[in-house]
């Protein structure tokens, strides 16, 4: 079972980290039409639509990585305090109320907009259309990756009320805390002069 859900877990990662390139492309994109623009005075009429559909695939396909994660946005004034099993249950009852049905309905829209958008071909309205129902597939396919961690999520719910702990995650990049930073440049709490131990030899009162 846990080999399946860190499964899952790389497949939502590896989904997000590809698609982050968009921004090096948005980068790339926004910096050649300014100086298209001011430089050149040759503005191109598709860039905007461009910029803003590159922007839609990096926002959607990031919800399935960000919740294998688990960094979506969270009041942790009281519940970082709860026990793991008051956490899991309090998750489960608002993924099995909210986020089955909403991530469901999305998928399901996003599908019947997708198949109508490529039924009529439909484009962008400017003087240089750009095909838009490529990039309204993306909704179903996030919304469907969404639903596929969020079903590993509420695994992971049922397993931390079975054991009272939650089962581990797929590893990533985060941020560098204070005792990971010690641990990097060999930092002893007692002889820190930041921690309250005495100064190192050498050093000033």
């Amino acid at each position: 079972m846990q080999k399946m859900l860190l499964a899952v877990d790389r497949l939502s990662t590896w989904i997000g980290k590809a698609t982050a390139w968009s921004v090096v492309v948005l980068t790339v994109m926004v910096t050649w039409e300014v100086f298209s623009r001011y430089a050149l005075n040759r503005p191109h009429g598709w860039m905007l639509d461009a910029q803003i559909m590159l922007y839609g695939l990096l926002f959607m396909a990031a919800g399935a990585y960000t919740l294998s994660k688990n960094g979506h946005v969270r009041g942790d004034v009281l519940y970082g305090f709860f026990r793991p099993r008051t956490q899991a249950a309090i998750d489960l009852v608002l993924y099995i109320v909210f986020f089955l049905p909403g991530v469901f309905a999305m998928t399901w829209a996003g599908w019947t907009f997708a198949q109508e958008s490529f039924a009529i071909r439909e484009t962008t309205f400017n003087a240089e259309p750009l095909p838009l129902y490529p990039f309204k597939f993306v909704i179903p396919f996030s919304g469907a990756v969404l639903l596929l961690q969020g079903l590993v999520e509420i695994v992971r719910c049922v397993i931390c009320l079975q054991r009272g702990q939650w089962p581990s995650r797929e590893e990533d990049v985060e941020e560098v805390d204070v005792d990971k930073l010690k641990e990097m440049v060999h930092v002893d709490d007692d002889n820190d002069p930041l921690a309250g131990g005495p100064a190192r030899e050498g050093g000033r009162a």
